[in-house]
């Protein structure tokens, strides 16, 4: 393969995790007309008594807002160890509301990350002059990640030391990616080299602490030699330059 068609391949890669970053960003912020996050990620770490999340509304309505913490079930009857405060609030067209959330007593693991999900739910004001017209309550739900006081290492590196490994399946080839730190790691994008077109893969989101992931390959892959680029998100909701890393057989 040319250095050029390796340079153009790069630089398209590089463009599409903009892209997928970007709508990251959008669905999180856009998916509702009228409430918005300002991030896109919350990380409330053991030492901190509360952190925060605002919620505004650049809109010219008014809303009723209901936020609350759940797990990635999204079970509303699993009693959550999180309460945000205020969970119900009124925010008016053009301000915004500051909601605390605070950890209750109870146990969760101290040699990892957990993950939990604020949610935040519009309630549209019922119009008088449109009582006939249909009123859709969006959610918007964005990732919090409870961060114990003595991990090993830091979240930044984290990535970086991911293992790929290629396993051939019954289905297909399969790339199993592990993840040997304390941390989770969310993904804009990966791609695997093989010597031929690179193979794009699909639905990539997370991978837990001290756990592996496996993901289906598109075709079979035809090099022993093959690799892994990869880009990842950062704890103020930014993307990692494109890392790469060998696979193993």
């Amino acid at each position: 393969m040319s250095i050029f068609l390796r340079k153009r391949q790069a630089l398209s890669f590089k463009r599409r995790l903009v892209y997928a970053a970007l709508m990251v960003f959008w669905q999180t912020q856009e998916a509702s007309a009228g409430i918005m996050l300002n991030g896109t990620r919350i990380i409330l770490g053991a030492n901190d008594r509360s952190t925060s999340a605002i919620v505004s509304n650049p809109s010219k309505s008014d809303f009723a807002v209901q936020a609350w913490v759940n797990d990635a079930k999204d079970d509303k009857d699993q009693l959550s160890p999180f309460i945000a405060m205020p969970a119900l609030f009124k925010v008016r067209a053009g301000e915004e509301q500051v909601v605390r959330i605070i950890k209750t007593p109870g146990k969760l693991p101290e040699d990892r990350e957990s993950v939990f999900y604020f949610n935040a739910q519009e309630i549209p004001a019922l119009d008088e002059k449109t009582s006939n017209s249909l009123k859709v309550s969006v959610r918007t739900r964005v990732k919090l990640f409870y961060r114990p006081a003595n991990l090993q290492g830091s979240a930044e590196d984290a990535p970086k030391k991911l293992s790929w490994k290629l396993l051939e399946q019954p289905a297909g080839s399969v790339l199993r990616v592990t993840n040997s730190s304390d941390y989770f790691i969310t993904f804009i994008g990966i791609q695997l080299m093989d010597g031929g077109p690179p193979i794009e893969l699909q639905d990539v989101d997370m991978v837990p602490p001290k756990s592996s992931v496996d993901y289906t390959l598109k075709r079979k892959v035809k090099s022993t030699t093959a690799s892994v680029e990869y880009s990842t998100i950062n704890d103020f909701g930014g993307y990692s330059a494109p890392l790469k890393s060998s696979v193993s057989f």
